[in-house]
């Protein structure tokens, strides 16, 4: 069974391609895949720790803002790891305040809530 998105809502597949360049977490929603620097989850877990208490998600559209202070926002800051976007694949760069944290709760790196809207996400 794949992971559900963070509402607990949709159904996605995701994968560890360590063969792409740079390697990926691979993330296919219907026909449409998303790419992400693989490095994200290990990053991300590093930044959740640091942080020490809930952070919200904030998915965005790589065309709409993120709201600051979310993971969302996070992920795609000059002030991250890589300086930048994980997002690996123009105009899909965005959401990855959707699909990232399930991968991470499902490696047991993270908690995280599944309401219908406003869901966050702590280190474990």
């Amino acid at each position: 069974m794949a992971p559900e998105d963070a509402a607990g809502q949709l159904r996605v597949h995701r994968v560890r391609d360590e063969a792409l360049d740079p390697p990926a977490l691979v993330v296919q929603v219907g026909t449409t895949e998303l790419r992400y620097d693989l490095r994200c989850l290990d990053d991300l877990h590093a930044m959740l720790k640091e942080h020490g208490d809930w952070v919200l998600l904030g998915s965005a559209d790589e065309q709409k803002p993120a709201a600051d202070g979310t993971v969302e926002a996070w992920g795609r800051s000059s002030a991250n790891p890589i300086g930048g976007w994980y997002g690996l694949k123009k105009g899909l760069r965005g959401r990855f305040g959707m699909y990232v944290p399930p991968v991470m709760e499902a490696l047991g790196l993270a908690e995280v809530e599944h309401n219908p809207r406003n869901n966050r996400m702590r280190s474990l």
